[in-house]
């Protein structure tokens, strides 16, 4: 029978996976890398993502790979958005390209049904490849092509066939505007890998994420039928409480239950909460939280972690020179969790706010 690891004992290997336990030196570009992608529909939750697990991290430790394009921002896992480095988005996406293209032959494809995707594609390449372009300016000459259809639905073709990568300045913290999109092979100079390796990506996932079932995997990537593909790995067996199994990479650190867990700041669309199945994702929130967090419009909220779990949600708002953080707490907290809940709140008000000149915290 396979070792059964607690909720608790799951807890502290993800915390340790996800850089949550203790704050790591690491530099900017190996903690995207380990972190094997950071969700990043919004510009600046990465950068919180990165604050609240690297000692030291600054705003333009990010910035600057984001211009030298050591990193970028495209779709990738759930056809969603992700902050990865620039190796990982040339292995990656041609591995989820099919579970993409899929999407274009069902409900999701019904604005190009008539348009020959191929084609679409070859113009949406020549497009963006002379010079990056918004949405909107790529939507204009496609329909003009194409007047049958609507521009959103052949953007939207586009954006599913190709690797369309967000240069910068999206992405710069404090930096607004529309994002402008290119190619992944023109903005990094090198086509995407002609054998990427579905095995490696698992274990990467592993490595950021683990312990972990099939599930998981597949909630993660998007991707499906991946069972048989991790099962001829050589991975470690695990259970869990309830008996679903779990595996893992057989060198993977798996911490003590009891290992104390700081408090942490997560930022909106986390990873850590996104990148489980139903069935595990309690191994860092409780169930009946997930209505608060998991909003009906698809925003995931900005959450913070008490001994390893979730206990709670917090933003700041700033207006004429003041921050302020606001922490709605689900469930009390002892004297030393609130007193360490201020200090890392004032830490973080420090990072998102460091102009402001009066800072406060309101723990509801």
């Amino acid at each position: 029978m396979p070792e059964v690891l607690s909720r608790r004992a799951l807890n502290r290997a993800t915390l340790d996976r996800q850089l949550l336990l203790t704050r790591t030196d690491l530099p900017a570009l190996d903690a995207v890398r380990h972190l094997y992608g950071m969700q990043a529909q919004a510009p600046n939750p990465p950068y919180i993502g990165l604050w609240t697990r690297l000692e030291g991290f600054a705003h333009d430790d990010l910035a600057r790979l984001l211009h030298e394009r050591r990193v970028v921002r495209l779709s990738l896992m759930r056809s969603t958005i992700h902050l990865v480095t620039a190796e990982d988005c040339m292995a990656l996406r041609p591995l989820l390209q099919p579970m993409m293209t899929r999407a274009l032959g069902g409900a999701y494809g019904r604005g190009t049904a008539g348009v020959d995707l191929e084609e679409l594609a070859a113009a949406g390449r020549a497009l963006v490849e002379e010079q990056p372009l918004t949405f909107r300016e790529l939507g204009g000459p496609l329909q003009e092509r194409w007047p049958e259809h609507a521009a959103a639905d052949l953007v939207r073709g586009v954006r599913t066939l190709l690797a369309l990568v967000q240069v910068p300045p999206r992405g710069i913290w404090g930096v607004g505007g529309q994002p402008a999109h290119t190619t992944a092979e023109a903005w990094l100079g090198r086509p995407q890998d002609e054998r990427p390796s579905l095995a490696e990506a698992i274990r990467r996932y592993l490595a950021a994420y683990g312990p972990a079932t099939v599930m998981d995997i597949q909630q993660w990537s998007g991707m499906t039928r991946l069972g048989e593909v991790a099962r001829d790995m050589g991975l470690r067996v695990f259970a869990t409480e309830d008996g679903a199994e779990l595996l893992d990479l057989p060198e993977a650190s798996r911490p003590d239950p009891d290992t104390p867990a700081p408090v942490r700041y997560l930022s909106e669309f986390d990873n850590t909460l996104l990148s489980f199945a139903d069935r595990t994702r309690t191994r860092i929130m409780a169930d009946e939280y997930r209505a608060r967090v998991f909003t009906i419009n698809g925003i995931i909220k900005a959450t913070v972690l008490v001994d390893g779990f979730v206990r709670g949600m917090w933003k700041v708002t700033q207006k004429r020179g003041e921050a302020v953080l606001e922490v709605d707490l689900f469930q009390p907290v002892s004297a030393q969790e609130r007193e360490a809940l201020e200090l890392e709140g004032m830490r973080m008000l420090d990072f998102v706010a460091p102009s402001a000149k009066v800072r406060d915290i309101r723990l509801g």
